[in-house]
C-alpha cells in the first residue's frame, strides 16, 4: 500500500478536499489559534478505531503523583494493533504531516515516535483536568511542542455530562476570560497550537445513572518542530497547571451541603497533588544544582568562610 492509499483510508477525504479552509479558521481562531473538523476519520478506520480501543486496565492509570486516578492511556499505540499500527504508520509519512501542515500553517512538523504523554485516553466518571499549558520541549529530543491533535471516540455523549474540551484565554483572569467549550463527539477533531498561552482542559465527568460504564475515550496525536518562533519561545518547562476555582455558588450565606463538601475536598486534593509535583521538581532541580563542580566550589568557600569566623 502506497503511502497516498495510507492517508486515503485513514482521513475522511473532505478533510484534504478543506485545507485551505480550515487553515483560515485555524489561523483566526480565539482564544488562540485551534480548528474543529467533524468526521476526521474514514468511517471505516474510525470504527474499527473504537472496537480495538484498550480497557481501562491496560492502559496507565497512574497520574503525576503516581498514584492510581481515573485517567488510563496507552502511549505507543502501534503495539494495540489492527487500526492503531495503520494510523501510526500512516501520522510519520509525508503525505499525513503535509496534511497537518497544511491545515495549520506550521511546517517542518516532526512526528513523536515515543507519544510521550498521547496515545489513548481513557477518563471515567468524576474525571477532570485541571486547566493547563503542556510541557513546551520533548524530554528526550529536546523539539519544541507545536500542535496537539485530538480525536474524540464517543458515540453517546450529552454535553450535559460535562467532559468538554476547554480552551481559555486566561484561566488567571477569569472576570475577562474567553472560553471556547467543545463537547467530546465521536469523531471530531481538535487540534490547536501549543504554546505558552494555549490553556486547556476539562471540567469534572458527570455521568447519570445507568451511564456509568460509559468514559471520555479519545486518541491523542502530538506534533513537533526543531525551531520555533523566537517571539514564542521559553525555557524548557514541564506541565503548568491552574487549579479550578471555587463554585460560584459557594458565596457567603450559603450552607453547606454534602454535595459542596465533597467538591471541597476534592479541590483541595488537587491542589494539594499539584503542590507536591512543584516541590519535587524543585528538589530535584536542588539536587542538579548541588552536584555541579561550582556549586561544590561555593559550597567549599562557603564552609572556609564560617571556620574563619568562628
Amino acid at each position: 500500500m502506497s503511502r497516498t492509499d495510507a492517508l486515503r483510508d485513514v482521513v475522511a477525504p473532505h478533510v484534504v478536499a478543506d485545507a485551505d479552509s480550515i487553515r483560515a479558521g485555524f489561523i483566526g481562531a480565539r482564544p488562540f489559534r485551534h480548528c474543529v473538523v467533524e468526521d476526521f476519520f474514514a468511517p471505516a478506520f474510525v470504527h474499527d478505531l473504537l472496537a480495538r480501543f484498550p480497557g481501562f486496565d491496560r492502559g496507565n492509570a497512574l497520574n503525576e503523583d503516581g498514584v492510581a486516578g481515573g485517567k488510563s492511556t496507552v502511549e505507543r499505540i502501534r503495539g494495540l494493533g489492527g487500526a492503531y499500527a495503520a494510523l501510526d504508520a500512516c501520522i510519520q509519512t509525508p503525505a499525513f504531516l503535509g496534511l497537518i501542515e497544511r491545515l495549520t500553517g506550521i511546517d517542518g512538523l516532526l512526528y513523536d515516535p515515543d507519544y510521550f504523554g498521547g496515545g489513548t485516553h481513557d477518563n471515567r466518571d468524576g474525571q477532570a483536568l485541571d486547566t493547563h499549558i503542556d510541557f513546551n520541549h520533548h524530554p528526550a529530543t529536546g523539539w519544541h511542542r507545536r500542535l496537539n491533535l485530538i480525536v474524540y471516540l464517543n458515540p453517546e455523549w450529552d454535553a450535559a455530562w460535562g467532559g468538554a474540551l476547554e480552551l481559555r484565554r486566561d484561566p488567571h483572569d477569569p472576570e475577562n476570560d474567553e472560553v471556547v467549550a467543545i463537547a467530546p463527539a465521536y469523531n471530531r477533531c481538535v487540534i490547536f497550537e501549543t504554546t505558552e498561552h494555549s490553556w486547556h482542559g476539562f471540567p469534572p465527568i458527570r455521568l447519570p445513572a445507568g451511564r456509568e460504564s460509559l468514559s471520555r475515550r479519545s486518541v491523542a496525536l502530538y506534533f513537533y518542530t526543531r525551531e520555533r518562533p523566537a517571539d514564542e519561545a521559553a525555557p524548557a518547562h514541564s506541565t503548568v497547571y491552574v487549579d479550578r476555582p471555587l463554585p460560584s455558588h459557594l458565596a457567603a450565606g450559603h450552607v453547606l451541603d454534602a454535595s459542596d463538601m465533597a467538591t471541597l475536598h476534592e479541590l483541595l486534593a488537587r491542589r494539594d497533588g499539584h503542590v507536591r509535583r512543584l516541590y519535587g521538581e524543585l528538589h530535584a532541580l536542588q539536587a542538579q544544582l548541588d552536584a555541579t563542580p561550582a556549586s561544590r566550589v561555593l559550597g567549599a568557600a562557603r564552609r572556609m568562610l564560617a571556620r574563619l569566623r568562628r
